[in-house]
């Protein structure tokens, strides 16, 4: 109750530290996660990049791979935050969205395809 004797119901009862589980968990949930994006650069060129990948990968493979498969050029990126990113030219993502599925490298409930198309 407050000080107008009002309860508001779900209000009082907020358990603080519940809620801050809750938020836990869902960035527990996007650490699991691999994103795949498209970027932007000039005029009608664009990268794909992937991150979230399991670090026990050999991400130079799978570059490898998807470059000779999908006929574009791909390097691996070192971020401080988000790690090892593999960039690839143009738009990607269905491509490199089905080659992790189709080689059971990750699970297609875990990868979160970003933009539009």
């Amino acid at each position: 109750m407050d000080d107008f004797g009002v309860k508001i119901p779900g209000v009082d009862d907020f358990d603080d530290d519940r809620h801050r589980e809750g938020e836990q968990q869902s960035k527990d949930v996007q650490k699991d996660l691999v994103h795949i994006r498209v970027q932007q650069r000039n005029g009608r060129k664009c990268i794909t990049t992937v991150q979230g990948l399991d670090k026990s990968l050999d991400l130079k493979k799978i570059i490898k791979a998807v470059k000779k498969a999908h006929c574009c050029n791909g390097t691996i990126v070192e971020d401080e935050t988000l790690g090892q990113v593999l960039q690839f030219q143009g738009d990607q993502r269905d491509h490199v969205r089905a080659f992790l599925v189709e080689n059971e490298l990750c699970d297609e409930s875990k990868i979160k395809k970003h933009g539009h198309g």
